[in-house]
């Protein structure tokens, strides 16, 4: 099968776009004919390797996907060879503690499609059938392979961790990336009160006031923590998303409201921002960690993007043979929403 795999780590120069051996579905797998698959920020650290993560080499990289069930292993009888499908990227073992809790992302062997294991930037992937959605009705493969990942992430986000109530004040930086574009339309459709968004780039926050955003904020010309304290009667939100890290959190700690959540998923700006601790316990601020979802939040989010209620966003879309390009892009300043590779065809 064509895919696109790397045999060393390094910029986009090692990604190459050649044969790779066709998967077989085991038992409990399914094998998934794939026509979309968008990349993530995690596809560039995988690239680039991550300390203390080794994976096997030839690896294929991508973890969002959609497409078709082509077959299936032994003991999987509800789905059907054509079903339109999505995957959901998180794999566990299913034995753990966590895994028995219905709490996937918290598996002690927790896994990744294309992170840990090879993914879905090919024509072909086996993956277990616990991971196999019908895709909503409606969408483009290029829009169904859009949201698995950064909106699961972004749900799981808001709704679970910080349990976002009906009538309260979301900060979201960087939007313009996956997460924190579907961070700000599952705010909105959690009832948020008010949503203020970030970004270096006025034409990102012009985007993101036509999704739904108040304020946007350009962080090149003002001071996000104290422009949001004035903004706010000098109270902060109640909310803050931070998938930025060293960069934004000074701004987020001080955005926050007393008794507010401060949720992360990710650090792209480095892991080791300076910190202020008095305004933790000063204000009794919950930091919360958030990775990826689990099946129920997954399901819910399925849900809402068939029923309209979470639009995918896409950027643009790229052939699997310029997948060089696509990763400029993704590397680049100008993104809005998700890139996205075509593989069938």
């Amino acid at each position: 099968m064509r895919s696109v795999f790397f045999e060393r780590h390094g910029g986009n120069e090692v990604l190459t776009t050649g044969e790779r051996p066709d998967p077989v579905a085991g038992p409990g797998e399914v094998v998934v004919r794939l026509e979309a698959a968008a990349l993530n920020r995690l596809d560039v650290f995988v690239r680039n390797g991550i300390p203390g993560v080794p994976i096997a080499l030839p690896h294929v990289p991508g973890a969002d996907g959609a497409g078709v069930v082509e077959s299936v292993g032994e003991g999987v009888s509800d789905l059907a060879a054509g079903e339109k499908v999505v995957l959901q990227p998180g794999l566990g073992c299913g034995r753990c503690e966590f895994c028995l809790d219905g709490e996937r992302s918290l598996c002690v062997s927790y896994r990744i499609l294309g992170e840990h294991v090879d993914g879905t930037l090919a024509e072909r992937i086996a993956v277990p059938r616990v991971n196999v959605f019908r895709a909503p009705a409606g969408l483009s493969s290029e829009e169904a392979a859009a949201f698995p990942l950064a909106a699961m992430t972004a749900w799981r986000m808001l709704v679970t961790r910080a349990a976002l109530r009906p009538g309260e004040s979301v900060l979201i930086h960087g939007i313009g990336g996956g997460v924190s574009v579907f961070a700000l339309q599952i705010a909105r459709l959690a009832g948020a009160g008010l949503v203020i968004v970030t970004s270096g780039s006025d034409g990102k926050l012009a985007r993101a006031r036509e999704l739904g955003a108040d304020v946007g904020l350009n962080y090149r010309q003002v001071d996000v923590g104290k422009k949001v304290r004035e903004l706010t009667g000098k109270r902060g939100v109640d909310v803050v998303v931070d998938s930025v890290g060293a960069a934004t959190w000074r701004a987020s700690l001080v955005a926050a409201a007393k008794r507010g959540r401060i949720v992360t998923c990710g650090a792209t700006t480095g892991p080791n921002p300076e910190e202020e601790i008095r305004h933790i316990f000063w204000k009794q601020l919950s930091i919360l960690g958030s990775t990826m979802g689990n099946d129920h939040e997954f399901a819910a989010l399925v849900t809402a993007v068939g029923g309209g209620r979470v639009r995918p966003v896409v950027d643009s879309t790229f052939p699997l043979g310029d997948v060089r390009a696509a990763y400029e892009r993704l590397e680049g300043s100008e993104t809005f929403g998700k890139i996205v590779l075509t593989v069938g065809g």
